[in-house]
């Protein structure tokens, strides 16, 4: 089931922030990010090895959520060093132009990679 509900990675990040816990320290929200980041991430492989070694299938709704868990992770830390994911996107978007020049249009098929 695909959202319905646009947003920017702004608004995502400042709702999802809401939910984020308190820390003593700035570094306890880094450690916490960082953790998450590699926890959440081990999910997402633990799917794709039990798919590859097992033949089972990956259930797009949960390859969803747990890709929507490192994303939370990524906001938080982002919220750590007060940026946003969308300078980071913006950012990104520029580097990739810049190394791959006039081959990159930032616009190439929207339909998803792996379909």
């Amino acid at each position: 089931m695909r959202a319905t509900v646009a947003m920017t990675l702004d608004e995502y990040q400042q709702k999802a922030m809401v939910t984020k816990g308190k820390y003593n320290t700035p570094k306890d929200q880094i450690i916490n990010a960082l953790l998450g980041i590699a926890g959440e991430s081990g999910e997402i492989h633990e799917m794709f090895k039990k798919h590859y070694s097992y033949g089972r299938e990956i259930a797009r709704d949960d390859l969803v959520k747990e890709i929507g868990d490192v994303l939370w992770y990524l906001a938080e830390l982002c919220d750590a060093f007060d940026m946003s994911l969308e300078e980071v996107a913006v950012r990104n978007i520029e580097k990739l132009a810049a190394r791959h020049g006039k081959s990159f249009s930032g616009f190439g098929n929207r339909s998803g990679a792996g379909k």
